[in-house]
C-alpha cells in the first residue's frame, strides 16, 4: 500500500498536533511547518482537506491556528487518511470481468475486498494518542549521548 505524501503530511500534522492537545492552544500552520519540515503552502492544502474532513478546526485572529475536533484518543488513523487519500479505498478496476467473470469474483471477493477490510481494520485501530505515546517512547532514541 502506498501512502501519498498529503497522507503522510496529514498523518504527521495531526500527531504533532495531538501531542500538544493538552494544552488547548491552536497551532499554527508555520509552527507546524517548521517543526516538520513540511513547506506551509502544501500544508494549507493539507489543512484545507482535514477541516473538511472534520478533524480540526480553524481559530480565527491574533491567536488563531487549528485544533483537533476531538480528543487524540478519539481520531484514528484511518480518519485522518480517508479525510487527505481520497483514493485510499476506491473500487479495484476490472480485470478480467468480460472474458472470465468467475475468476473476476473469485479476486474481488477473496483478495481485494479482504484486503480493504484488513487495512481498514487496522487503520482504525491505531489512535492519535496510541502514536503520541509511541513517538514519546522514541523520542530520545536520535539523542546524542555525552559522558565526562
Amino acid at each position: 500500500m502506498r501512502i501519498s505524501a498529503k497522507g503522510r503530511y496529514a498523518l504527521a500534522s495531526v500527531i504533532h498536533m495531538a501531542q500538544r492537545h493538552h494544552s488547548g492552544e491552536s497551532i499554527t500552520l508555520i509552527s507546524i511547518s517548521e517543526r516538520l519540515g513540511i513547506s506551509k503552502i502544501y500544508l494549507e492544502q493539507v489543512f484545507s482537506l482535514l477541516k473538511r474532513g472534520e478533524l480540526v478546526t480553524s481559530v480565527k485572529g491574533a491567536l488563531g491556528g487549528y485544533l483537533l475536533s476531538a480528543s487524540p484518543e478519539q481520531i484514528n488513523v484511518l480518519d485522518v487518511l480517508t479525510a487527505v487519500e481520497t483514493g485510499l479505498f476506491d473500487k479495484t478496476e476490472d480485470t478480467v470481468a468480460q472474458k472470465a467473470p468467475e475468476i473476476e469474483y473469485a479476486m474481488r471477493e477473496a483478495v481485494f475486498d479482504v484486503l480493504d477490510s484488513a487495512v481498514a481494520a487496522t487503520l482504525s485501530q491505531i489512535s492519535l494518542e496510541d502514536l503520541v505515546l509511541m513517538s514519546e517512547k522514541h523520542k530520545g532514541d536520535d539523542a546524542a549521548m555525552y559522558y565526562i
